[in-house]
């Protein structure tokens, strides 16, 4: 059993065969996807995929790269949207100073109402983070000591000092095709270290196909080359994987429902 835990299939790309990446996703094994919403705007889009779907749950959010556009977005509207019983996540949020399409305190401020509603609908908070290890750390410690709160950060590719104080505050950590780079020897060290029982696996489609797939578009049925190549990293054999994976993703989302033997219960 295989689980994409962060897919954008309401992207673009999708727009001539979403059936059918949606299909061949569950003819390789995937047996729960979460499709993330990257702007309001498209929460209606979004929600409407994992409505369609019994094994597809959705986000509500908007991506740093559009905190400039979401300044009147409040706690109160996601909340709002985020009581929906298939939303199952608050994001993605959090800080990019990589391409800083976004003030930076546009950004702050944007993620504050997210965190805000993440701990008001006790759903799992879903952290994009990139060359911002310091502010990020702070702000997350900072929530954290508001209440119980899952965090997850989503396709981590920051640095060791942020993963350790993340760790600290309780939060998961997923990996993506990234791992499968040549030049990703940083990415593969946090994931060697990480505790197994933090760890749970994505693609981020239809960006960051992993190897032997790189340059073509990323489909949620190419998260059997990441936890190939995280178990590989682990010295795991697959079914351990798939059971930890599994384990840790149901305990991070747990109002998804387990699949057992291809029964959902």
């Amino acid at each position: 059993m295989l689980i994409d835990s962060h897919v954008n299939l309401h992207h673009h790309s999708f727009d001539e065969d979403r059936e059918a990446v949606i299909a061949r996703a569950r003819e390789a094994g995937v047996a729960r996807m979460i499709t993330i919403c990257d702007k309001i705007e498209n929460f209606g889009a979004v929600i409407a995929i994992a409505e369609a779907h019994d094994d597809i749950y959705a986000s509500v959010g908007a991506h740093p790269h559009y905190a400039k556009d979401h300044l009147d977005l409040t706690a109160e509207r996601l909340i709002e949207l985020g009581r929906h019983e298939r939303v199952v996540g608050v994001g993605e949020t959090g800080l990019d100073q990589h391409y800083k399409f976004s003030p930076f305190e546009d950004q702050v401020a944007v993620f504050r109402a997210h965190a805000k509603a993440a701990h008001a609908l006790d759903k799992t908070l879903i952290i994009h983070t990139r060359e911002a290890d310091e502010a990020m750390a702070a702000l997350l410690e900072e929530e954290a000591g508001k209440g119980p709160l899952r965090i997850l950060m989503h396709c981590y590719t920051s640095g060791p000092e942020l993963a350790r104080r993340a760790l600290a505050i309780g939060a998961y950590f997923s990996f993506s095709g990234i791992m499968t780079f040549k030049n990703a020897d940083d990415v593969r060290a946090i994931a060697r270290e990480v505790p197994l029982d933090r760890v749970i696996v994505e693609t981020d489609c239809p960006y960051l196909a992993p190897v032997p797939h790189r340059g073509r578009r990323c489909e949620p049925m190419h998260v059997a080359d990441v936890q190939r190549a995280f178990a590989a990293l682990r010295g795991l054999g697959e079914e351990e994987a798939s059971a930890l994976l599994a384990d840790n993703f149901h305990r991070l989302f747990p109002t998804i429902p387990r699949v057992t033997q291809g029964v959902t219960s």
